[in-house]
């Protein structure tokens, strides 16, 4: 009997080329990674992989075996899915999401309290992933649900065996400083009015940075930048002090410290957030309620 987890270990082998870097992907050691497809390779009878400098390559056997990896973990899902719903639908057993780290903090982290109440057999298991990545766990069966959001305006791609589902649009909006001009502002704040303003941002190459260039796609001057901080709380310290202003979104805000207000944007940048489980799984009675829960949780 082939294991499926060899299976997934060849398909991440396939996207990430090295031992090391697919055994810090799954949770395993190199060694383990290797010996998985070696085992994998006696089998089915023929090489799977063979080296290429420092990394390693599929050959085409192998390439062949990992395009079965989908409809292998669908079956087994079916399976799965046909066991529990015998099971008087109670939601039981170990539910793995993976969602960006927004996402956790103000949309799955809510739910589990109330779900452990609910459902005491259920065990939610959560891993931070940015989406592409998520959505990968979920169709090779390493996730039972992922949160995932569009890339500037872009939705993550999902393959036909992966379902996606509208959970939350997030929205940005402005931190200013207690007593600053455009907290005397009754209407939301235009992009005129925020000239001159020195601003603290997300890092380059994070969504939220991506937000703010998106904000100001178009304008004819560029912003003042001062300080460039990953954390809200740091950002929204920074803004207390009275030196500049922040783009936060709603879905990763914190309770505002003392000295900071929150005014919303005429042209707010906006992030929609989808929920992503593989078709084969809907009958799980543990998805439907994690999903029902976020979708309240998200409302």
């Amino acid at each position: 009997m082939i294991d499926v987890s060899a299976l997934q270990a060849l398909r991440a082998l396939a996207d990430l080329g090295t031992m090391s870097r697919v055994a810090d992907d799954l949770g395993f050691t190199a060694s383990a990674i290797s010996q998985k497809i070696k085992r994998l390779e006696a089998e089915v009878g023929v090489r799977l992989v063979s080296p290429a400098g420092r990394r390693v390559v599929l050959t085409a056997a192998g390439r062949a075996l990992v395009e079965s990896v989908p409809g292998v973990v669908q079956a087994l899902e079916q399976s799965v899915s046909a066991a529990r719903s015998a099971d008087a639908g109670v939601p039981r057993g170990m539910f793995r999401i993976v969602a960006f780290s927004t996402a956790v903090r103000g949309i799955v982290a809510p739910v589990l309290a109330g779900l452990a109440v609910d459902y005491p057999d259920l065990r939610v298991e959560i891993v931070e992933g940015d989406p592409v990545p998520a959505v990968y766990a979920v169709e090779s069966g390493g996730a039972d649900l992922a949160l995932v959001h569009d890339a500037d305006g872009v939705p993550t791609p999902v393959s036909p065996g992966v379902r996606p589902s509208l959970l939350h649009t997030d929205v940005g909006d402005l931190a200013v400083p207690a007593g600053h001009p455009l907290t005397h502002f009754d209407e939301p704040i235009g992009m005129e009015d925020l000239a001159g303003c020195r601003w603290v941002t997300s890092p380059p190459g994070t969504v939220c940075h991506q937000w703010f260039q998106r904000m100001f796609a178009g304008s004819v001057a560029e912003p003042d930048v001062v300080h460039s901080v990953d954390d809200f709380s740091t950002q929204m310290a920074l803004v207390a002090s009275g030196d500049v202003v922040a783009l936060i979104p709603r879905l990763a805000r914190p309770t505002p410290p003392a000295g900071v207000e929150l005014r919303p944007l005429k042209q707010a940048p906006r992030r929609v957030v989808h929920a992503v489980w593989r078709r084969s799984s809907e009958d799980d009675p543990a998805l439907r309620a994690v999903v029902a829960a976020l979708e309240a949780e998200a409302s």
